[in-house]
């Protein structure tokens, strides 16, 4: 028998340093909510309620315990410490329509590129007869439309990345070379873009809209593609543009002088021509164009008469997992991003106490106390809510999990000052999706990164440069834009 030691020197000793401080600092923060004193002005149930707040984030952003995890015990901290009476008011998130349409989005995105038809269309789409600057735009152009129908910008970078690295051998370009970083800029800052035009382009979009019902007032389907699909577009035009010129897109090479010699390079394969295998069964790609393109249209007729738009969502999943078509198998509903989907259900659910318990309130009231908001003109007011919640993005590894944090607070002090929610919230998608400062907070950057040329000084650069060009857009929009649209509306 052993003599109870082992080889290690501890339970923690390959754990990161990051995630052993995530574990104290929770443990404090639960001291704090179960016998810290109550400051002034803050009753037990607040003190309780921002202690289970602040736990969240800290367990999301170290990342000690899968998000799955963290998630459920935040939840139930809501009702171990007392803040409801009950499990179910403390689990309230998971019943929004979100949760769900996010998981319907989520599979239905995964059958696009079960059976190939992402990548079918991607390589239908793009010839590698043009300059590489012709390509770059023909790129990005094909990029915005796949975007209607795969929502994520992950599936997309992924769609992508092996017919850039064909594009780079058929032009006989050097590894890093103008196009590849200018490409890979694409993939991973300016494709995220496109997913915020459509409510149903992401999780982004999805999130925002969610919270906009809730707390402002309904946005349809439609109404959501009329206030953000020409800033969408205009600003991922001006990334398209912006990822030519920062990384110097070549404009006069062909394919016929690739080697830079003048000695034709070798023949690529032709775009379209792979076999059945490569890209999945005919029938099915059509199967599932077919059930995207009715899904689409439910949507755009919903929003006239009234259908939720999880119902079109439901009902294509519905059809996708029927015996005899099989798009849809339960392998797929296990491989679904179940840790973002927990997350989002667990924010929502501590929104909602917070709200019933008066902690955004008391947060807002607070931070005015600190910021002298009732001295700052209307245009100052929302440039520090911006940069709060840029502020916030910068700590999140998606987009969506930040918006979820932060934009419920920003809207909370937009009531407060008189500033207009809706154009706020679609500001904050704007610049908030717009901005990756850290490799790791979009995963289309960090596979952009992993599989090409691109530096971390690459990343950050160009995050700078995606954020500005959202608050020209931003600015352009709220000023000239959306006030036609909603005065219309």
């Amino acid at each position: 028998m052993g003599d109870g030691r082992t080889d290690g020197t501890g339970l923690l000793a390959d754990v990161p340093v990051v995630q052993v401080s995530g574990l104290v600092v929770m443990a404090l923060l639960l001291g704090g909510g179960l016998a810290g004193p109550t400051p002034p002005g803050m009753s037990p149930s607040i003190r309780r309620v921002l202690s289970v707040f602040l736990i969240a984030l800290v367990l999301w952003l170290t990342e000690p315990v899968p998000y799955v995890v963290s998630s459920v015990l935040s939840v139930t901290l809501l009702y171990a410490l007392g803040v409801v009476d009950t499990f179910a008011a403390a689990a309230t998130g998971y019943a929004s329509s979100l949760v769900f349409f996010l998981l319907l989005l989520l599979l239905l995105s995964n059958s696009i590129s079960s059976v190939g038809l992402d990548r079918r269309m991607a390589q239908r789409l793009l010839s590698g007869e043009h300059t590489p600057r012709q390509t770059h735009r023909s790129l990005a152009a094909h990029i915005l439309l796949l975007a209607v129908l795969v929502p994520s910008a992950m599936a997309r970078a992924v769609t992508f990345i092996p017919i850039v690295k064909r594009l780079v051998d058929a032009y006989g370009l050097a590894d890093g070379s103008g196009f590849e970083r200018g490409a890979f800029l694409l993939l991973g800052h300016v494709n995220p873009i496109a997913s915020m035009a459509l409510m149903t382009g992401g999780g982004m979009a999805l999130v925002t809209s969610e919270i906009v019902t809730s707390t402002v007032r309904p946005v349809t389907w439609v109404e959501w593609a009329v206030l953000m699909i020409p800033p969408t577009v205009a600003l991922f035009g001006l990334g398209t543009v912006s990822a030519a010129a920062f990384s110097s897109v070549d404009g006069e090479k062909t394919v016929a002088t690739a080697d830079g010699n003048g000695a034709p390079a070798e023949e690529p394969r032709p775009f379209g021509t792979e076999s059945a295998s490569e890209v999945g069964s005919t029938r099915e790609q059509r199967l599932v164009a077919g059930v995207m393109g009715a899904t689409v249209l439910a949507w755009i007729v919903g929003s006239f008469v009234g259908i939720p738009t999880v119902v079109p969502a439901a009902a294509a999943v519905f059809v996708l997992s029927l015996p005899g078509v099989g798009v849809i198998k339960a392998d797929d509903v296990r491989d679904v991003s179940w840790g973002i989907i927990f997350l989002i259900g667990a924010m929502l659910s501590i929104l909602d106490v917070m709200e019933s318990t008066g902690t955004l309130d008391y947060v807002v009231e607070t931070l005015t106390r600190a910021v002298p908001f009732a001295a700052l003109a209307h245009w100052q007011v929302v440039a520090v809510l911006l940069g709060l919640a840029v502020g916030i993005r910068v700590l999140f590894s998606t987009a969506s999990a930040a918006i979820v944090v932060a934009l419920p607070i920003v809207l909370e002090f937009a009531d407060a000052f008189g500033v207009a929610r809706l154009p706020l919230a679609l500001s904050v998608l704007l610049v908030v999706g717009s901005t990756t400062i850290l490799p790791f907070n979009t995963s289309a950057v960090l596979v952009s990164m992993d599989r090409g040329p691109l530096s971390h000084r690459d990343v950050v650069s160009f995050g700078l440069v995606t954020m500005a060009l959202s608050l020209v857009v931003v600015v352009a929009s709220w000023l000239v834009y959306w006030p036609v649209i909603l005065s219309c509306c």
